[in-house]
């Protein structure tokens, strides 16, 4: 798919996931989470840049080959994506992280949306991927206002 992407020209999304769609959660098991995720990351964006892929988007991929563990753990370390200096997509609108976790179902994991999408915002994410547009602008607008904020000299 690399040389494709790189042919057309077109941003490309590179999200983490160890498996296929068919097995990915059947046993997500890791040696060492955070590393094993850098590594894959560090070796897909080079050979998108070897390629002449410039537009590249990175994803640490909630959901998809993690556990709750996993994913509470790459969120708490997600500044460390940041060594890419690239734009860092999350998506947890809504997923099992949060409802699980609370107890309840993906129709009453707005709040856990808001409260984790902030954080992410805060360790460096650059885009959002949600479900309910109106809440996350919001959250962004309040996020961007505190940032505003925070740069001014007092």
């Amino acid at each position: 798919m690399f040389p494709t992407i790189a042919s057309l020209g077109v941003p490309y999304i590179i999200m983490h996931m160890k498996g296929t769609p068919q097995n990915m959660q059947d046993t997500p098991k890791y040696d060492n989470l955070l590393k094993e995720v850098l590594y894959y990351f560090s070796e897909k964006v080079q050979k998108l840049r070897d390629l002449g892929v410039k537009d590249i988007i990175i994803d640490p991929g909630f959901g998809f080959a993690k556990t709750i563990e996993h994913n509470y753990e790459l969120l708490n370390h997600m500044e460390e994506f940041q060594i890419f200096d690239l734009p860092i997509l999350v998506g947890v609108s809504r997923k099992s992280m949060i409802y699980n976790l609370l107890g309840t179902t993906p129709q009453e994991a707005l709040n856990g949306t808001t409260v984790i999408d902030t954080i992410a915002l805060m360790k460096g994410a650059n885009i959002l991927r949600v479900h309910d547009v109106r809440q996350a602008v919001e959250n962004v607008r309040i996020f961007e206002k505190m940032q505003e904020c925070r740069n001014k000299t007092i």
